[in-house]
Parts: structure tokens; C-alpha cells; sequence
């Protein structure tokens, strides 16, 4: 029996609308050409993108890549293809290239929710959080809101997302996976018993507690890319962004590009990330890329659409603290022992990662947090950590932070110093 224990989020069908764009078959592209020329160019891109899609689906990312480029340097001003360019590197996991390839195809075509989406993910993947937000704020009119507020949430704004996601959770006729997203989005602002709430609705207990667990490791991501890469199913790789010569503003011959090289080979099939440890479906056959980001799966396959319970919105909505009931700040001793919280592709992850910590334990909020690079596991790091206290008083908030689904593990002062994002004159009281 097949088990699939996957995030219930919404970009994974967003990407592609639960479908390949398929460019609406060999005509697109085809302007009225004047030449015979011209009319052979066409046809032979529209074939190289019918080749691309069958690679995506057969899981071979990098004959897909190789075919859409090509397709893109016969035909650079088709949209289209340039979405399925975007596709290709996704499923290679080369998100610096799927960056650019969304870009020029939404400069091609603004009106593509869609795309936009796509864009604001790969944004995401490559640690630019602002520029994310700016895409998915600049296209709110054209991206679904259960997509939109999701993906604000993986951005770096939860606060945002459940303003787009609470009232479209509220609507007559909204889908589980609105309200999955929801909870993810809860999950993601740090509000644990809003998000096991909201999440009990489409789920059986068993299945709210597997759907927990991995979204607590899922908001602890060591890399900017993790989130994403496990929501896609793919590995990341190091990536110098597309060819030059196929920029939607390149001045270049299409023959130049019509022998490019593809790209390195990788194993077909779902990878995470080192550092992801989210669960995806297992099976006998490995399915296609195209599967993968379109699969939404929230326990026995039936739809139930109803309204959201109000009791859940009220237990949802409840982010401020009641008056007089705001929990008195925990008192430590000071020591030579630090909570180590993570490891950090770089300071601005380590310091997104802070910001999440402090949502899911307010108790952070009164420690100034510190950091350290070191190299390790193939890779430099940037370590996160709180410090300055007694042993006793270092497990217990380790204790606390895990009770909240939070990773932790206590250790002696390796002259960890104060973050670097830390103003010195406004610094909090860490000890």
C-alpha cells in the first residue's frame, strides 16, 4: 500500500494549474510568417517544447531544460515556452534560472497569475523575500487568494497570508485545501493550537498529528531554498542563471543556441534538499515532475466542502494576547551554556529563521539572538543560538521550544557573538 505524507500546500498546484502548460499545441508561436523559413523555425520549436513537456514528465529535468532552451532561442517572444523554460529548471532545481525564465515570461505576458506565482516562488527559493512579496502583491489581482496567502506565508509574512487566508477560508464553498493552507500559514505565524484547529476539519487525529510534525520541521528550514525544493520534490543545485544569449532582451542569433550543451545530468526522481526533512509520496514508479506539483493529497481522496467552522476562526483569529494575561518574562540565570536553534545557509536565512523562532516561542522575544560561521557537512553555515545561561535554565527553554514542535539542542559558549542584523545600540538583554 502506498503511503503519502506530503504539505498540503497550495503552490504545488498553482505552479502549473494542476496540468503541463502545453502552449495550446503546434500553433502557438507560428506568427503569420512570411518565409518558409520562418514557418520551419516554428514548427520545429513547438516540437523541442512537446519534446519538453514529455521529459518533464518522464522526470528527465535536464532533456527538458535542453529542449526548452532550445525552443526559447528559435522563438524568444512565445510566453508559453518560456514557462515551460521555467518548469524545466525547476524540476532540475535551478531556481536562479527559473527566476529569470518567469521573469521574461511575465514581461511577456503581466496578466498570467499563474506565472507571477511561479516567479514569487522561485524568489522565494533564492532567499529574496522582498522581491516575493513585491510579485505577489503586484499580481493579488490575478492569483487565486488560497495560492496567494500560502505563498506570502513561505515569503516571510504568515501575518499577511492570514489576512488573505482567513476570509477565504470563511466563504461558502471553500476547499480543503484552502483550509490546509490556512493551517500551514498558522503553522508558519508560530500559532500551533490555531493550526492544529483548523487542520482537524479535513483531518482524523491521526493524520493532524503526522500533518503537525512535518510542518514543524518544515518551518525550520536551514536554506532559503528548502521550503520550496521540498514542495517541489526536486534538490537544489548551484546555478549561474540561464544563458545570457536566451534573455528575453538578448540581441543574439537563435541558430547560436540551437547546439546548447544541456544541462548537468541528475537523478531522476524526488530529492529533497539535505536539510528538508518533509516527507513525500513512495512508490514503486516515480512520479513525474508534473505529478509531483500538482498533487494535493489530505488523507482518503474525498473532497468535503463546507464552510469553514466558525468556533476554528474565532480559535484562529485570536493572535493578540487578552489584557492582563500576557506571560511574565522567563527568568534564567546566567551560565557559559547556549540553546543552538539552527544552521543557516547565511546570516539573512539565520535571521528570517529568528523571526519565524520568535513566532513559535514567544519566549525568544526577551534574547538577543547570536551567531557564528563555521564549516561543516560539505558546506559553510551560519549558526544560529541564543546564550549566556545556566545549564538547568538552557534546557529547560530548549525543552520549551520543542514542546512547540521546535529543533534545539543545548551546548557550552564556542564564542558564539550578537547576530549580525543586531543593532548594537538597540540590543535586547540576552543574559
Amino acid at each position: 500500500m502506498k503511503t503519502r505524507i506530503m504539505l498540503t500546500i497550495g503552490a504545488s498546484a498553482l505552479l502549473f494549474g494542476g496540468t503541463m502548460v502545453s502552449c495550446a499545441g503546434h500553433d502557438v508561436g507560428v506568427a503569420s510568417a512570411s518565409t518558409r523559413d520562418a514557418d520551419a523555425g516554428a514548427r520545429q520549436a513547438a516540437k523541442l517544447i512537446d519534446k519538453a513537456n514529455r521529459a518533464l514528465a518522464r522526470n528527465h529535468a535536464d532533456d527538458a531544460v535542453d529542449y526548452a532552451e532550445k525552443a526559447v532561442a528559435l522563438a524568444p517572444r512565445e510566453a508559453g515556452y518560456r514557462v515551460v523554460l521555467g518548469q524545466s529548471y525547476l524540476a532540475d532545481g535551478r531556481f536562479t534560472s527559473a527566476r529569470q525564465a518567469f521573469t521574461d515570461a511575465l514581461a511577456l505576458d503581466s496578466n498570467n497569475g499563474k506565472v507571477a506565482l511561479s516567479l514569487a516562488l522561485a524568489q522565494t527559493a533564492e532567499g529574496d523575500w522582498a522581491a516575493a512579496r513585491a510579485t505577489l502583491d503586484d499580481h493579488a489581482g490575478v492569483i487565486p487568494a488560497t495560492d496567494r496567502g500560502l505563498a506570502l506565508a513561505l515569503a516571510g509574512d504568515p501575518k499577511a497570508a492570514l489576512q488573505v487566508l482567513v476570509p477565504a477560508a470563511r466563504e461558502r464553498g471553500a476547499t480543503a485545501k484552502t483550509r490546509q493552507n490556512l493551517a500551514l500559514a498558522f503553522a508558519l505565524a508560530g500559532n500551533w493550537q490555531a493550526a492544529r484547529s483548523i487542520a482537524m476539519v479535513d483531518l482524523p487525529p491521526a493524520e493532524v498529528d503526522k500533518r503537525i510534525e512535518q510542518w514543524a520541521a518544515f518551518a525550520t528550514p536551514r536554506s532559503a531554498s528548502d521550503q520550496v525544493a521540498a514542495l517541489l520534490g526536486v534538490k537544489p543545485r548551484d546555478d549561474q542563471g540561464q544563458p545570457v544569449a536566451l534573455a528575453l532582451n538578448a540581441e543574439v542569433a537563435p541558430v547560436a543556441l540551437a547546439a546548447a550543451e544541456p544541462a548537468e545530468p541528475v537523478a531522476p526522481g524526488p530529492a529533497l534538499a539535505p536539510a528538508a526533512t518533509v516527507a513525500v509520496a513512495t512508490s514503486a514508479a516515480t512520479p513525474s515532475f508534473a505529478s509531483r506539483v500538482a498533487s494535493v493529497v489530505f488523507g482518503p481522496r474525498k473532497e468535503v466542502v463546507q464552510p469553514i467552522p466558525t468556533q476554528a476562526v474565532r480559535v484562529a483569529s485570536a493572535a493578540k494576547p487578552v489584557a492582563g494575561k500576557a506571560a511574565a518574562p522567563l527568568a534564567l540565570a546566567s551560565g557559559n551554556w547556549v540553546v543552538q536553534l539552527g544552521a543557516y545557509e547565511n546570516a539573512a536565512v539565520a535571521r528570517d529563521g529568528w523571526n519565524r523562532i520568535r513566532r513559535v516561542l514567544p519566549a525568544f522575544r526577551d534574547q538577543t539572538p547570536q551567531g557564528m560561521h563555521f564549516s561543516g557537512n560539505g558546506g559553510d553555515f551560519y549558526r544560529l543560538s541564543v546564550g549566556g545561561f545556566a545549564r538547568s535554565d538552557a534546557d529547560r527553554l530548549c525543552r520549551r521550544y520543542k514542546a512547540k514542535g521546535g529543533h534545539c539542542f543545548v551546548r557550552q559558549d564556542a564564542g558564539d557573538q550578537v547576530a549580525k542584523w543586531i543593532d548594537p545600540g538597540k540590543q535586547l538583554a540576552a543574559r
